[in-house]
């Protein structure tokens, strides 16, 4: 019998996670937490000083606001959907939650692979052409950029999420993930995916491949003007004021390269490791990068640091 003609609809999945992992739960849990709770602090606080210092209201600090906000909205569409799995046996989750759960980290990953291009654009302005930077990048400029790569990454979910839901499902619908990863999901379909797979091809050479690409060659053009700078403390300060923009790019890709560049493992025992290595991976990908990005840019970045100090310390003298 065609497996298509055994599918029933299907009301919910199982998340697997780390069942097979009890002990491994309940470290993870308090790990995990912490994480998420430094997240919510740091990009908070992030996006407070960017906009109560008006002296931040920059492209640069803009598009760092907006990375953010994303990046709070991207944990929070699965971290308390992971921390609630590793606390209770019943580990299911809804067709409906599913979706919006997909929906919201495939809009919120698209879209800070965008907002990343869109800060090194911002940085090449800012060293190579540094008198034009007031006209390039000005706010009739850097605001719809923020507004595209918002629009751009929202369209991708929508298409992505509403081409994976619209399949049939069979078997016992379990995700061998911490949450709705669209691969995992699609694992379970009954149909042929081949359009699946087509749209997340030209999807990955849009909002990866591009992006990497655009980065590159920014940064070749950046590092060959600043390598021309004469002084040495002249081309300390041009390379200081991008370094954590390209931290935080080399964490980001260099996690999604290593997460589904890496080779499979054939043997059944090192398959069920990896399988384990692949969960953790992810885990990182999704929690503890939102977690440097805050602490990356406030640590190399003077300005940052100034304007937390002086908010605390204002809050100090009014008490």
């Amino acid at each position: 019998m065609n497996r298509s003609n055994e599918t029933s609809p299907v009301m919910g999945f199982i998340l697997l996670g780390l069942s097979a992992h009890p002990k491994l739960e309940r470290t993870f849990f308090v790990l995990i937490l912490l994480m998420y709770l430094v997240i919510l602090l740091g990009n908070g606080v992030l996006i407070l000083v960017t906009i109560l210092d008006s002296c931040l209201h920059t492209p640069m600090y803009f598009f760092l606001g907006n990375l953010s906000f994303l990046d709070i909205c991207y944990t929070t569409s699965s971290v308390p959907l992971i921390l609630d799995s590793f606390l209770t046996p019943s580990k299911t989750i809804s067709f409906s939650a599913c979706a919006v759960q997909m929906f919201l980290s495939f809009a919120m990953g698209a879209t800070e692979c965008m907002l990343l291009g869109m800060m090194a654009f911002d940085r090449y302005v800012a060293i190579c052409n540094p008198l034009r930077y007031p006209v390039v990048m000005s706010k009739a400029a850097y605001v719809p950029m923020a507004a595209s790569s918002w629009a751009a990454g929202i369209t991708n979910s929508v298409v992505q999420t509403s081409l994976a839901m619209r399949l049939p499902f069979c078997g016992d619908s379990v995700i061998n993930h911490f949450a709705c990863e669209i691969l995992a999901v699609l694992k379970l379909a009954c149909a042929d995916i081949s359009i699946n797979v087509v749209s997340m091809v030209v999807a990955n050479m849009i909002f990866l491949a591009l992006p990497v690409l655009f980065i590159f060659v920014s940064y070749v053009f950046i590092l060959a003007t600043i390598l021309r700078i004469p002084s040495a403390e002249g081309r300390r300060k041009a390379f200081s004021t991008c370094s954590a923009h390209l931290t935080v790019v080399v964490i980001f890709y260099g996690t999604i390269l290593f997460m589904y560049g890496k080779p499979r493992s054939k043997d059944p025992l090192g398959a069920d490791k990896q399988d384990l290595a692949d969960k953790l991976i992810s885990l990182f990908y999704g929690v503890v990068t939102p977690m440097l990005n805050p602490i990356i840019y406030s640590l190399r970045n003077k300005d940052v640091k100034a304007t937390v100090r002086n908010l605390v310390a204002q809050k100090y003298l009014t008490e």
